[in-house]
């Protein structure tokens, strides 16, 4: 028969301790967050009101779902900012706030919507609005409780709201500022625009990924010129963007650019160029459009010099002039016009020349007072071209999700049918997308308000400088210290070339 084992326990001097065995964090966290909460932790750490302040500026998420990986990540990193700041004696105060406005909201309800076979336009637009104020405030009391499970502090009951009635005052009467001192205009200019979603959008909301596009190498033919040999050649410009071709206007060429006069002298059997076709080609160039015609160096020949001076008489015709059922469409002569923005550096170089698609096309003919003249309003909201243009009404750039539409495709059989096309092929490329959808966007052109970031402000508070941009440029240096450097170079070199801002949107669900 076996002693039993002796029990020391009671002959050991044991620190003792409230805390449990286990820590049961998910069952201890809710008692924790309710006690802070009932004993003010937020307000007793401002008692001390004579400290300095720190001021953390948080950028605001958007009242559309549920917190993700990435919202803990920025909140947690800013509590630890603030409570360090705190510690060192800061009055560290942090206000929490919720972005109620704009097209990520809409998106979701608009979302909702298509689940139940519901057109937005159908709905009353005040309903609409309703909808998303109810859906945002909804979000903000689930976003809420969830950071302060997250332990961050803040003063919770009282946040900033974009949709809150006083911050749309104050909006609007920020807004207002502009329209007196002048620097608000409304234009019409392409701008970046998604059919997805049918708004414009600023630069700040565009992100780019590699998409792969459909490229084209198209010829215009040379009419009534005095040069004889030049008479009845073809100018081939290249193109990454095929759908903007019912909308040119003119071909540019660059004046300091060396041009030759080439003329086909053999071809292989599958190949759109012709014995005896004479092309003018920027010399740097001239041998890489003829490799993708498929012709080799036997079956060219350069025939001439094409000086600048004969370039300024030449007239141009549309590849779709005279095409049958066009109706006359592009029967008008095209302009060809010198252009500092064309290189040889890739291309043909000749630019072709959509000024409703394109901003420096747009530039260059509103330096010549001539647009009136040259915009086209073919493209519709939804990225479909209009319904009663020849040959591709009702066609579409992009498909209802984003992907590739049948326009390009369109224009390219086209192309080939009227004897337009000298080559095509595909290329991968950094392209503009819509930052909410994801989906590729478009320039279009649009009557939009702006901001003139380079008129004068005029309300005598010039230290800074006297227009937005000048302000912008000179607060970058003179009342911010940056870390790490790199920071300030990428926004000094945004605000130095940016255009005017955009400010309107084509949504129901703005501010106010």
């Amino acid at each position: 028969m076996t002693a039993e084992a002796p029990d020391y326990k009671d002959t050991l001097n044991l620190p003792k301790t409230d805390f449990p065995m286990r820590a049961g964090l998910p069952n201890r966290e809710p008692f924790w967050l309710e006690r802070w909460e009932n004993i003010g932790i937020y307000q007793k750490l401002r008692e001390k009101a004579s400290r300095k302040p720190f001021i953390l500026h948080d950028g605001p998420p958007y009242a559309n779902g549920n917190l993700h990986i990435g919202h803990a990540l920025n909140k947690i990193l800013k509590d630890m900012v603030v409570r360090s700041q705190q510690m060192m004696g800061h009055d560290a105060r942090y206000i929490p706030g919720w972005d109620c406005h704009g097209l990520p909201i809409e998106w979701k309800i608009e979302e909702t919507y298509r689940k139940k076979g519901k057109n937005k336009d159908d709905v009353p637009i005040v309903d609409f609005r309703q909808e998303c104020r109810k859906f945002a405030d909804g979000w903000i009391s689930i976003q809420r409780e969830e950071f302060k499970r997250l332990g961050v502090t803040g003063n919770w009951e009282n946040p900033y709201l974009t949709m809150d009635f006083k911050a749309e005052r104050t909006i609007a009467r920020e807004f207002m500022k502009f329209l007196m001192n002048g620097t608000l205009y409304q234009g019409s200019k392409p701008v970046m625009w998604s059919p997805i979603e049918k708004t414009a959008l600023a630069e700040a909301e565009i992100e780019y990924h590699d998409k792969e596009s459909f490229t084209i190498w198209v010829k215009f033919k040379v009419t009534d010129n005095e040069d004889a040999e030049l008479n009845g050649s073809d100018v081939v410009i290249w193109t990454t963007t095929p759908w903007t071709i019912p909308s040119n206007k003119a071909v540019v060429f660059g004046p300091d650019i060396k041009y030759g006069l080439y003329e086909v002298i053999a071809r292989p059997d599958e190949c759109w160029a012709n014995i005896g076709d004479r092309y003018i080609l920027a010399d740097n160039l001239a041998a890489g459009v003829m490799e993708k015609a498929r012709l080799d160096e036997t079956m060219y020949r350069r025939l001439r010099d094409v000086s600048v001076e004969s370039l300024t008489t030449i007239k141009l015709r549309h590849p779709l002039f005279s095409a049958k059922e066009a109706n006359g469409e592009w029967d008008e002569i095209r302009d060809f016009r010198p252009a500092d923005f064309v290189t040889d550096t890739e291309g043909t170089g000749f630019v072709h020349c959509a000024p409703s698609h394109g901003m420096e096309e747009y530039e260059l003919y509103r330096e010549l007072g001539m647009l009136d003249e040259v915009i086209t309003y073919n493209v519709k909201d939804d990225g479909s071209f209009r319904d009663n243009l020849p040959f591709f009404g009702g066609k579409y750039i992009l498909s209802r999700k984003g992907g590739e539409g049948d326009a390009n495709k369109a224009v390219i059989d086209k192309l080939i049918e009227v004897g337009g096309l000298l080559a095509r092929g595909k290329i991968k490329h950094s392209y503009p997308h819509s930052w909410r959808s994801k989906a590729p966007v478009i320039y279009r052109n649009t009557p939009q308000w702006f901001a003139s970031i380079d008129r004068a402000v005029g309300d005598n508070k010039d230290e800074f400088g006297v227009t937005i941009r000048e302000r912008a440029l000179n607060s970058i240096d003179k009342l911010v210290s940056w870390t790490p450097q790199t920071g300030r170079n990428r926004l000094y070199s945004m605000i130095e070339t940016r255009p005017d801002w955009v400010l309107s949107r084509q949504r129901a669900w703005g501010c106010p």
